[in-house]
């Protein structure tokens, strides 16, 4: 039973049906058992903290008796964002730490985001499968030979000075529409920015009442319209939405224009070479080519990163890249311990626009050159069988498998895709880009029927 509630990249599942307070209790021993392996001389703390859940006060008091039945120390950060625990890892030097949140999902689910020493994320490829092994291992609950402590502690004030150390206001003042989506950002958003002199804060669904007014998640378009409708009404310079643990922020330019996450990274590319000249920057392969062509127009190095917060981070560590961006709106900062911020994405975003007469749609228009189809779900039984077909189709396209399968025949014919298969369903993704709309189209009134049945709803 355990089991179901283990994913790829963190622990998640309804409540309390699946996840509940016994399975919590059983992750917190796993964790602490798996995080002793490897504490690497740290102190041995485990830092937990958590969402605003109504399940989750519950579900953190079972988490931490785990943790300390397994003869850890327990730090309590109490309810904040889940940036927060990567700094707090960090900055207490602990063991690691687990956020109880369920990102974006709906207010009946739960789970855990597990992070091991320096905040480096533990997925299913780094630590997730020993610690589920562990708890799928305990019949009977073992009694605390030597029990850790517990403490709580409060780093707000500490945060807000990290977070605002990547804040470089200009001259000019803004105002700014945010949509907390009633989620962390209710809690970290006033804390870390408030009372900024020319930072004017236009707040939205700041309320945290255990309900969420519109699903937290951005990445759907419709929860995007209130920041947009917002926006226009209070003619801000931009909008930010963020999702439930408010490690993610979406953004729409002035008039309300949703700004892709991969042109916000080439736009960002900029002041983060200034800052370090030739460096590398990270990027989701599903981006747009123009990603890699500002960073190479800039003199940085540009590395194409699998899909997911766990390949993204160990990719800026290997190749101590400066900044890294992720079509899924997650941002990550080599001056943030390699981990991803929504708050310090905001900041980064402010501090551009802060020192510039420009408006954000001018300054992300020349990164909006080449027609995208965004991420297309079609259904299809056999995927393999797919993928192979493709790949003697495509076969004069040059080919890469870094995830899933890219074919990119961008210089002879002017476009490039990729196609990668759902690891829970049976879906393949697409993504493509052309030179130009006319090209994009052909490709994919050619590549649709290959790739089954299309999904509407899928995202």
């Amino acid at each position: 039973m355990i089991g179901q509630i283990f994913k790829a990249y963190d622990v998640r599942a309804t409540y309390p049906d699946k996840l509940n307070e016994d399975a919590a209790w059983k992750v917190g021993y796993a964790t602490a058992q798996y995080l002793k392996q490897k504490n690497e001389g740290r102190t041995g703390n485990v830092l937990v903290s958590c969402d605003m859940r109504p399940s989750s006060p519950s579900l953190v008091a079972q988490l931490i008796e785990g943790i300390r039945t397994a003869g850890m120390n327990v730090i309590d950060l109490g309810m904040c964002d889940t940036s927060f625990i990567y700094f707090a890892i960090n900055y207490l030097n602990a063991a690691g730490g687990i956020q109880t949140t369920a990102s974006h999902n709906p207010i009946n689910y739960n789970g855990f985001k597990i992070s091991g020493p320096l905040a480096k994320p533990i997925g299913a490829t780094t630590g997730l499968k020993d610690i589920q092994a562990i708890a799928e291992g305990l019949k009977d609950k073992p009694s605390a030979s030597n029990k850790g402590t517990l403490q709580q502690v409060d780093l707000w004030a500490e945060y807000r000075k990290h977070v605002l150390s990547f804040l470089k206001l200009g001259r000019r003042k803004l105002k700014v529409y945010v949509d907390a989506s009633n989620g962390m950002a209710g809690k970290m958003v006033p804390k870390v920015f408030d009372g900024i002199d020319g930072l004017e804060i236009v707040p939205l669904n700041f309320e945290i009442n255990g309900t969420f007014v519109h699903e937290p998640n951005p990445l759907v378009a419709a929860n995007m319209i209130p920041t947009q409708d917002g926006v226009r009404a209070t003619k801000a310079d931009f909008g930010a939405c963020f999702d439930g643990d408010a490690d993610r922020c979406m953004l729409t330019d002035e008039l309300g224009n949703i700004v892709a996450c991969d042109h916000l990274t080439a736009l960002l590319a900029q002041p983060f070479l200034d800052e370090e000249p030739g460096s590398s920057i990270v990027y989701d392969l599903r981006s747009s080519k123009v990603v890699e062509e500002t960073i190479v127009k800039l003199g940085g190095k540009p590395h194409k990163s699998r899909v997911g917060h766990v390949f993204m981070k160990a990719l800026l560590r290997e190749t101590q890249g400066i900044f890294g961006g992720e079509l899924s709106g997650h941002f990550y900062f080599k001056n943030n311990f390699y981990a991803d911020s929504g708050a310090i994405a905001f900041a980064a975003v402010a501090s551009l626009l802060s020192q510039t007469d420009k408006s954000l749609s001018q300054l992300i228009a020349p990164f909006r050159k080449y027609p995208q189809s965004g991420e297309i779900n079609f259904h299809a039984d056999d995927k393999d069988k797919v993928i192979a077909s493709l790949k003697s189709t495509y076969s004069s396209a040059t080919l890469e498998q870094l995830d899933g399968v890219s074919f990119d025949a961008w210089d002879t014919r002017g476009y490039w895709f990729n196609v990668r298969a759902s690891n829970t369903e049976p879906l393949l993704r697409l993504n493509a880009e052309a030179k130009d709309q006319d090209t994009l189209d052909k490709l994919l009134k050619e590549l649709k029927p290959m790739l089954g049945k299309e999904e509407v709803h899928g995202h």
